[in-house]
């Protein structure tokens, strides 16, 4: 089995949660007013699309970075699509790579792109491939 990875979010107040990462870092949660939210952060929802471009960024620009390619700009637009009724899952889900620089090859690009989208990815493989999500509960009484 491979390495465990462990995200803890603790409630703050109407829809706000904290996350905390493994790597040390933090980041507000929160949902809109007409959810009884105050939205202080981004919704789950749009953190797996980010998580989903991140992912593939940073594959396909160190990718490219040693391929020694003059790359001066790059930015990933991700659209997703999601069902009308709950659980409102995304059904479809289109990534556009928009790379800048000096005489940067299509080849060079495509091959970055599917590499990451076909072998290195993991947040795209989970999402196709579907992990197995376990659950279970305690309640602690004060």
């Amino acid at each position: 089995m491979g390495d465990a990875m462990d995200v803890k979010l603790n409630y703050v107040d109407g829809m706000e949660f904290l996350a905390r990462t493994p790597s040390g870092h933090q980041l507000t949660l929160d949902a809109a007013p007409k959810y009884g939210g105050r939205d202080k952060g981004p919704r789950p929802s749009e953190l797996l699309l980010v998580g989903l471009g991140g992912c593939s960024a940073m594959d396909v620009i160190s990718i490219l970075k040693k391929k020694k390619l003059d790359v001066t700009g790059f930015e990933i637009n991700v659209k997703g699509l999601r069902a009308e009724e709950h659980p409102k899952r995304f059904t479809e889900i289109e990534l556009e790579y928009v790379v800048k620089g000096k005489n940067i090859p299509e080849e060079a690009v495509r091959k970055a792109v599917e590499l990451s989208m076909n072998k290195y990815c993991s947040v795209k493989a989970t999402l196709e491939e579907g992990a197995k999500v376990k659950f279970g509960f305690r309640v602690e009484n004060e």
